[in-house]
């Protein structure tokens, strides 16, 4: 009995430690796929494409030469030289376009294999021009990655009507599944043999001057004796050829690094970050390793895991916070229910650039359901949650009860107006892509109806564009409202210059960007100035309607008044009965749970913590994603019966705001930056932290059209029609009751 135990308990160990190491290689095999090889690849074909470029260019504008090299080293003997070196410069200069654009990549990369491999076996052999044919052949067969216009128009074309087109694009797509893994069993073989030839002094003079023509020797033998043996048996076998090829890649890269006369072995470098990602391809222990596991370890179905007594952890909320939660959660033994009243997930720092024309909603949100594809244990569901039951654990939504064993509330926040909310239909704030698209109606719509206007004094306060709050959404607001005007909208009208159109920011602080130091709220103060945005600091708004806006004894006609002034909490501190700040958010302890409730937490504009260092964390994106990585760390602790996570605390990443073009600050503590600078780095933070390859490339194209242009964007006018300031007859401002998903600020 007892040894029949320890059997047991062995079997235990050895099959814990297998699923561990299963796990790793899983992580390493979407961090490659997904985050790592996209960027790789695009650095891999704009790496090819310039120097192809180059080449072609230089064949252009020496001729002289580049007929005499044709004469000699005709490529294509049938033709006449002329006709070769035109083909040659033709195909270097034309196909590298291709390439570096990802465009038709397989047919660019077919006549660049060719020339080489011709090159390379008739007249003049060399490693690079070896290389240059492996990574041809990879073009011609895999075609280019995600960042590609290939990639990007695939779908369409493949359904379209244009005769042979959706033919290609299936033989393509064949081409790519069923010779890719013989490519890459090549690949490494062929590494492999070089590896090892290049290792042992013996083995070259046996295979005689023919490996000059095949093998990369020279570059192979730069690689140490030890690794270079050991790389290529292991390859040769195919055990680990992932790890084996990261090792050789980064020991290769330092070593090149060390020495820079080893510059060309770059080519290596990316042949060797092809079977890091890919792997070996086909023959090789590695698929036999993966038969086994998926004939033992099979991926359990949605069904399947739906019926296993796994803890159930809801997240209302698919902001900053509640997806990160949810993702951090998504290979855990858990079932996650992910629930929010929108499909998608918006990136809400850039919600404004949505109501002034710059960008159109897809540009700014994710479907949900996309994101969560290879995550059958996580349920989505588009509903609206009314309230919390927390003696029978149950999240009470307007169609069902959701059970739940620890519950995770991501719900932000909504706008505050200090008690005076019937200003809502007249200043409407900006928290939604229904908000954006009613302001960007409310904006476009105050120029059309000056335009139409024949009363003076109507025309102004059409003109008028009046905005609550100094905050960064304020600020930023009035910069691209003011940016619109000058240069978006300057040749439009032609009964007034929208130049002349008064923007106003109103903010009952001292100074503008209050979380900003004090130098770059001046220069942020200064930079609206030069757009020709009034500030009016320390003045409190009293009254605001239809017609325009109140404060202290003064009044502005103004058609168009945005609210950026505050922000209150959803009602979970009221579904819960918990303590609240006077904004409304959860008084959450260190561990970021509710007080009293052991399984319940919080996180994002939900809630007020004072985990930055003693003082209150902002309400910031970063602040979110931090928290919601830390609540799903401490439900694992919490499952598996470890001890608790050490409280929780903020990390700020700094503060940024954009004013204009070329205008923007940013507040890393001691590290400050303005001016063009932070506006370019900005924009990098900004493009970073979307989520989705067609919502950066999108983004990026908009903006660089719009930096040429001086203006552009999507000025389209939908919805209820509006007059001024007036809410179309039945629109209702956004219930708060309803909120769901945290907002949050880069």
């Amino acid at each position: 009995m007892h040894n029949k135990l320890d059997v047991m308990g062995w079997s235990r160990f050895w099959l814990a430690r297998f699923a561990f190491v299963r796990s790793l290689v899983s992580f390493w095999n979407l961090l490659a796929h997904r985050l790592v090889w996209p960027y790789v690849e695009l650095l891999i074909r704009l790496w090819i494409a310039r120097l192809f470029f180059s080449f072609g260019v230089q064949e252009l504008m020496h001729w002289t030469a580049t007929l005499q090299v044709a004469d000699e080293q005709n490529p294509f003997p049938l033709l006449a030289p002329t006709v070769s070196a035109y083909l040659s410069a033709g195909a270097d200069s034309i196909c590298a376009i291709l390439l570096a654009l990802g465009f038709m990549t397989r047919y660019a990369s077919l006549p660049l294999l060719i020339l080489a491999a011709i090159t390379q076996f008739r007249f003049e052999p060399f490693d690079t021009q070896l290389f240059w044919i492996a990574l041809f052949c990879w073009y011609v067969i895999h075609g280019a990655g995600p960042i590609s216009l290939d990639h990007l128009l695939r779908r369409g074309l493949a359904d379209s009507a244009i005769p042979l087109i959706p033919a290609a694009i299936r033989l393509s797509q064949w081409l790519r599944s069923t010779a890719t893994p013989w490519y890459l069993m090549t690949l490494r073989l062929w590494l492999a043999v070089a590896l090892i030839v290049a290792a042992s002094a013996d083995l070259r003079p046996w295979l005689g001057t023919s490996a000059e023509r095949w093998l990369p020797l020279d570059v192979a033998t730069r690689v140490p004796t030890i690794g270079a043996l050991m790389g290529g048996i292991t390859l040769i076998l195919g055990a680990g050829t992932r790890q084996v090829a990261l090792l050789l890649l980064l020991g290769l890269f330092a070593y090149s690094v060390a020495d820079p006369r080893l510059s060309d072995s770059i080519y290596l470098l990316m042949l060797l970050a092809i079977l890091a990602t890919h792997g070996g391809g086909a023959l090789a222990i590695d698929v036999l390793a993966k038969r086994w596991q998926s004939r033992h370890f099979s991926t359990p179905s949605a069904m399947e895991l739906a019926s296993r007594n796994w803890p159930r952890v809801v997240i209302v909320g698919a902001g900053f916070g509640g997806l990160r939660c949810a993702q951090a959660l998504r290979d855990a033994n858990v079932k996650v229910t992910l629930i929010d009243r929108n499909n998608f997930h918006l990136f809400q720092p850039l919600l404004y650039q949505v109501a002034t024309a710059a960008l159109s909603p897809g540009d700014i949100a994710v479907p949900t359901r996309q994101i969560f594809r290879d995550a059958p244990a996580t349920k989505l569901l588009l509903s609206t949650v009314t309230g919390i039951d927390t003696q029978k654990r149950l999240v009470l939504t307007e169609r069902r009860e959701i059970p739940y064993d620890y519950l995770v509330l991501a719900t932000g926040a909504t706008h505050s107006y200090f008690g005076k909310d019937e200003w809502a239909c007249h200043a409407p704030g900006l928290k939604y892509v229904e908000d954006a698209l009613d302001l960007r109606g409310r904006i476009l719509t105050a120029f059309e109806r000056a335009e139409e206007s024949i009363d003076q004094s109507e025309k102004a306060a059409l003109l008028t564009f009046l905005i609550v709050g100094g905050g960064p959404t304020g600020v930023e607001l009035a910069g691209a409202i003011a940016e619109l005007a000058r240069f978006g909208l300057n040749q439009d009208f032609r009964t007034f210059d929208p130049a002349h159109a008064r923007i106003i920011l109103v903010h009952a602080g001292p100074r503008l960007l209050p979380s900003f130091s004090e130098r770059l709220s001046r220069i942020a103060q200064r930079e609206l100035t030069k757009l020709g945005v009034e500030v009016r600091l320390e003045s409190r708004v009293n009254h605001i309607d239809e017609r325009g806006v109140g404060f202290g004894d003064e009044r502005i006609e103004a058609r168009t008044v945005l609210w950026a002034a505050g922000v209150t909490a959803s009602p979970a501190a009221m579904w819960l009965k918990a303590p609240s700040d006077p904004a409304g958010r959860i008084v959450v302890g260190e561990d970021l749970r509710v007080p009293g409730m052991s399984n319940v937490f919080a996180v994002g504009d939900t809630v007020a913590s004072n985990a930055w260092n003693g003082q209150p964390v902002p309400g910031l994106a970063p602040a979110a994603k931090q928290g919601g990585a830390y609540v799903a760390k401490q439900i694992r602790a919490l499952i598996d019966g470890r001890a608790s996570l050490p409280p929780f605390r903020y990390r700020h990443l700094g503060s940024l705001a954009t004013i204009g073009r070329k205008a923007a600050v940013a507040d890393f503590g001691a590290f400050k930056l303005w001016g063009a600078p932070a506006w370019w780095l900005w924009g990098v933070v900004h493009i970073g932290f979307m989520l989705g390859v067609r919502n950066r490339v999108a983004t990026l194209l908009n903006w660089f059209w719009s930096y040429i242009k001086f203006g552009g964007g999507i000025r389209l006018i939908t919805g209820p029609r509006l007059t001024g300031n007036a809410v179309a007859e039945g629109k209702e401002p956004r219930d708060a009751d309803s909120l769901h998903g945290d907002a949050g600020r880069h």
